[in-house]
């Protein structure tokens, strides 16, 4: 079977890169952008071919080196071009779905071992931060905020279950009286600290998986979109532009920037766009009053903010989604008033950055892990958990290959459902059901 990548007219568009080839960003402007790497140029084999150059990627070529796999990463753009270096750099426990969710969907045995993997993702992230000394602001803790009076039941039954269920004892809750103890932000009726909850710089954090990577023997193109899969006997032949690869195996790790590469699993994610400005430097004793915890932060929306400090002391503040192929004309005239809403203190603070991305849901926000004929692994539809399970997703699929591994027999296992229409009709049933959930975002606060 041959697959075509059919381009979309205008996607993203208004997102050119601008800085050593990569989106204006704050995480861009404070990060030690390395030279270029070749382009793929003529033809090449490797035990397994790797797409994209993201978390996902990175993670999984990594680990089949380590394996003692011969691996190449094919990049379009990159190295952490796309979400892995324009992300909120939060690295939360657990899965993107709660644990009652997921006790309802996949049944208590399957729910205590997505939440085990949960926790030793954010412990391989740390391991690799570590391991390969990769500097990109390591932080601990997340604030989760009930956004609104109906959600803090719900956040302290959350609390209780994983406290009681799962031994957690890291979560704990912090009544309304005592916000003020971890932010000066408004608006919030309880919150929860998850103390097992990291937070880092995105960029800093995928630059440093791609050094590891390399150090360690795998070799990295970028530049060099894949135009055209073509599964065969002899394993499945890879071609860009400027050459060919044929692979053993191929590892699919594009997500949101999928587009029509891969048909069979196209429809089960749902691309979207999300937002992030930066502040200019902020005052020490505002930031302390900001966030006295130095924790990434979030809240309880449908369509959620998160937020924390970078190490300059900006607020990097993420807020608000499109769904069509366009960014607003103004990121930082569009992210502004969310930001407000929780901190009117800053209204006089300049946004330095203001910059967008795409990442790719799934319909249940869990993460899409699969593999077809054999031969194409892939993993995507991380829903905004991507630093952490991107990261597990590539070293689960790396094990796959290697031999086979029940966690990512339990990840494959969770199917995934398609968005109705597929790829070409989907998008008017998401707008329709994001807008709903949006109006009850503005509702009630």
């Amino acid at each position: 079977m041959v697959w075509h990548l059919h381009t979309r007219k205008g996607h993203n568009r208004q997102m050119q890169s601008s800085f050593h080839g990569y989106p204006d960003s704050w995480y861009t402007a404070s990060s030690q952008i390395p030279p270029e790497r070749e382009s793929l140029n003529g033809e090449a084999t490797a035990d397994v071919c790797v797409i994209g150059a993201g978390y996902t990627g990175l993670s999984a070529a990594l680990h089949l080196k380590e394996l003692g796999h011969s691996v190449i990463v094919l990049e379009a753009e990159r190295v952490g071009w796309g979400a892995s270096g324009r992300n909120g750099g939060h690295v939360g426990t657990g899965q993107r779905a709660d644990q009652l969710s997921l006790e309802a969907w996949f049944g208590q045995s399957a729910a205590q071992e997505l939440w085990r993997l949960g926790l030793e993702a954010v412990e391989l992230v740390t391991d690799l931060v570590v391991k390969h000394q990769i500097e990109c602001e390591f932080g601990e803790a997340n604030i989760h905020f009930a956004a609104k009076r109906s959600h803090v039941d719900e956040l302290k039954e959350e609390i209780e279950h994983l406290q009681t269920r799962y031994n957690y004892s890291n979560i704990e809750g912090v009544d309304k009286h005592s916000l003020h103890t971890v932010t000066s932000g408004v608006g919030f009726h309880y919150a929860a600290i998850d103390r097992g909850a990291k937070h880092l710089h995105p960029l800093k954090y995928c630059l440093g998986l791609a050094r590891a990577a390399a150090e360690a023997g795998v070799t990295i193109f970028e530049h060099s979109k894949v135009t055209m899969l073509a599964q065969t006997e002899g394993g499945v032949d890879i071609t860009t532009d400027g050459g060919r690869i044929n692979a053993q195996k191929v590892v699919i790790a594009c997500n949101g920037y999928l587009d029509t590469l891969f048909a069979p699993i196209a429809g089960n994610i749902m691309p979207i766009n999300n937002f992030i400005v930066a502040t200019e430097p902020l005052d020490q004793d505002v930031a302390a009053r900001l966030n006295p915890l130095n924790a990434s932060l979030s809240d309880s929306l449908f369509v959620i903010n998160y937020w924390k400090l970078s190490r300059d002391r900006r607020l990097i503040f993420g807020g608000g989604e499109t769904y069509s192929d366009q960014f607003p004309d103004s990121i930082t005239d569009f992210v502004r008033p969310k930001l407000l809403a929780i901190y009117p203190e800053l209204s006089t603070t300049k946004l330095d950055f203001g910059w967008g991305g795409t990442l790719a849901i799934t319909r249940n926000r869990m993460p899409d892990l699969g593999v077809h004929n054999g031969t194409v692994f892939y993993a995507q539809g991380f829903s905004g958990h991507g630093v952490p399970t991107a990261t597990m997703a590539g070293k689960l699929i790396a094990l796959a290959i290697n031999g086979g591994h029940e966690d990512f027999d339990l990840m494959a296992g969770l199917k995934t459902r398609k968005f109705p229409g597929g790829p070409l009709l989907r998008r008017p049933s998401l707008i329709a059901g994001m807008l709903f959930y949006s109006l009850r975002d503005r509702l009630g606060r």
